[in-house]
């Protein structure tokens, strides 16, 4: 009897080894798979209330028809799923406002090439339909953006860029650009502004439910996740440190809102990167870390589900019944291009 304390003491070890061997030889697709077992939190409005913040269309959410997943965050936001919205009811309400849309994407580098023409090209087919759309394509090459048929109403600018020495760089100093863009064009011309990766590829609709005043979208990987596991940045040297437990974990891949909002936004990432350079740091994840910090404490008025920017690779999930915009297959090797090339 005197070894069952022992015993007992290994009894974790013996259960921790064949998981250990298990997982190496399954690879991360399981261990995705039983990320996505974990349930997500719960709107936490009472069965049959409706919204009473933000956008008045929103109210007409049925928050309950996805019991799945979590479709309000508790200040009041709505998470956005396929099956809690009429799509019709939210296009006719926007041709009524008069709403329009600025998109913009970076092509810069290797990426104009091998990414933008499809990315318009499927925009075209599934992003705002109905709605005025001017394509912002910002681009150190503008003599190789090639011509895409576009819809009426939809307008192609390409707004010429200084090519970064590091494809970190690309990503952090975008947040200036579009801010300038914000100054100079998009305010006079759009009440909204949706910030997109090249490398994406639209697969479903992507319509005027994503509006709102301030919008992020919850990163594939992370959505089921506990939040300790959230990659914030946790350098007490950068700007983008969290000192908070967070929310959600955010992907900068999309993001949008009223131009003000994304104005507000895209300055204070900015401000963020020139603080860190100046103290001679990066932030882990560049200007997504940024974009986390900024959400935690400038709460989005709405939510997008991971439908509206979908990573094939996470593998089978029950909750996404539709994927409206497509990672593209990724090739960081030959694309993300050192310093002086």
């Amino acid at each position: 009897m005197r070894f069952l304390p022992k015993v007992r003491c290994l009894f974790p070890y013996v259960l921790f080894i064949p998981a250990v061997i298990f997982l190496t030889y399954t690879g991360p697709v399981t261990v995705r798979y039983l990320e996505g077992l974990i349930p997500m939190d719960k709107c936490p409005l009472l069965p049959g209330q409706t919204l009473q913040k933000g956008d008045p269309i929103d109210a007409s959410l049925d928050l309950w028809s996805r019991r799945d997943v979590q479709t309000c965050t508790y200040w009041g936001a709505p998470v956005m799923w396929e099956g809690m919205f009429d799509p019709e009811a939210y296009d006719l309400e926007h041709r009524k406002r008069g709403s329009s849309v600025a998109l913009t994407v970076f092509a810069v580098g290797r990426y104009l090439d091998a990414y933008l023409t499809e990315f318009l090209r499927s925009a075209e087919q599934h992003f705002m339909p109905g709605l005025p759309v001017t394509y912002y394509v910002f681009t150190d090459a503008p003599e190789r953006v090639a011509e895409v048929r576009l819809g009426a109403g939809r307008v192609l600018e390409v707004v010429q860029v200084q090519r970064q020495q590091r494809w970190q760089d690309v990503s952090m100093m975008r947040m200036r650009a579009i801010a300038d863009a914000i100054d100079s064009r998009i305010r006079h011309r759009h009440p909204y502004v949706f910030c997109l990766d090249v490398d994406q590829v639209f697969a479903g609709r992507f319509g005027s439910e994503a509006l709102g005043e301030s919008v992020a979208l919850l990163h594939a990987f992370y959505y089921h996740r506990p939040r300790a596991f959230y990659t914030y940045d946790r350098n007490p040297a950068s700007a983008a440190r969290m000192e908070g437990p967070g929310d959600f974990y955010y992907h900068a891949a999309v993001f949008g809102g009223s131009w003000q909002s994304v104005r507000n936004l895209t300055e204070a990432c900015y401000r963020g990167v020139v603080d860190d350079k100046r103290k001679g740091v990066e932030a882990l994840w560049q200007d997504e870390s940024h974009l986390n910090k900024y959400f935690w404490l400038h709460k989005p008025s709405k939510v997008l589900s991971p439908e509206y920017c979908w990573a094939r690779h996470v593998g089978y999930r029950g909750d996404i019944h539709v994927t409206r915009l497509l990672w593209a297959e990724k090739h960081y090797d030959t694309l993300r291009y050192p310093a002086g090339q």
